[in-house]
């Protein structure tokens, strides 16, 4: 897995916009290297939100970590740097996001690495929302769940009118859809396998970001985690057990993990004055709400 840099950050304030509801989801972490070819990023990032409806639907917890400026949006920066500029890879063009247990954060961090990547200047990013028994990347841009990916794998819909968009120029969401009675099954056969390369190869000029399910969860997360090129793992920090995270690494395949999210880190005051805030932050670590 290489080298772990752990990221530092204290939670913000939790919140939602817009009567949306709100994820079950941790609000901070910290972010792990990564890896990836190395296209150019230049010239200016877009701002977040992109439209005055987008400011009024997203998540607040969303727009504190992807304000141009701020440790946080800095964090995720750094982490798609990670993705795009990998040294001895090819850019790993479908991620899977996942963690060992329910409650670690991954759909926040899956939503803000989505943000993330289209604000650079050269990247499109697509989110796939694969966690069926809870869907919940719709709520943090404030749309709708009536139809998305289980359209297409229960009635064969084309994936195409399904994506929408999320506010924010080169982001495009695939709703989970209502949760169905069979969430494993679908998950696990063939047309979602099929999907996965079929959106990677209409898609060509994106980084495709899968939100899976937990694993200890939901066992078709494996079969997704075979499929894509990359994975990124997300650690609650002081909740994951260390044999959940080493049973989960054993099963995904060492090779394949491509970032560590430490999610929820907390640095004590020893570390702050022992490092100072600013390099603590920058050398050591890379912050994220």
């Amino acid at each position: 897995m290489g080298k772990v840099f752990k990221a530092l950050s204290k939670a913000g304030t939790a919140g939602t916009t817009g009567g949306q509801g709100r994820p079950e989801e941790p609000v901070d972490g910290s972010v792990a290297p990564a890896s990836g070819t190395r296209p150019p990023e230049s010239g200016q990032e877009q701002k977040v939100p992109a439209s005055p409806a987008a400011a009024g639907a997203w998540d607040e917890r969303l727009l504190m970590a992807t304000t141009v400026a701020g440790a946080a949006a800095e964090s995720f920066r750094n982490l798609r740097t990670r993705i795009l500029h990998p040294p001895d890879r090819e850019i790993p063009r479908t991620l899977l996001v996942t963690s060992a247990t329910p409650g670690e954060g991954k759909s926040f961090v899956s939503a803000n690495l989505g943000v993330s990547l289209a604000q650079g200047v050269d990247t499109y990013s697509l989110l796939v929302d694969c966690d069926l028994r809870k869907p919940s990347l719709h709520t943090f841009f404030g749309l709708s769940n009536e139809g998305g990916l289980v359209d297409h794998l229960r009635e064969g819909r084309d994936v195409g009118p399904l994506f929408v968009n999320c506010g924010i120029r080169k982001l495009s969401l695939l709703p989970a859809g209502p949760p169905p009675v069979n969430p494993a099954e679908l998950v696990g056969a063939k047309t979602m396998i099929r999907l996965v390369h079929e959106v990677a190869d209409r898609y060509d000029d994106r980084i495709i970001i899968f939100d899976s399910p937990p694993v200890q969860a939901a066992s078709e997360t494996l079969v997704l985690a075979k499929q894509v090129d990359g994975i990124i793992l997300v650690v609650r920090w002081g909740g994951s057990r260390r044999e959940h995270v080493q049973d989960l690494l054993d099963l995904v395949g060492r090779e394949k993990i491509v970032a560590v999210v430490f999610n929820a880190y907390r640095a004590t005051l020893f570390d702050t004055k022992l490092f100072g805030a600013y390099e603590y932050q920058e050398k050591y670590y890379y912050s994220v709400k």
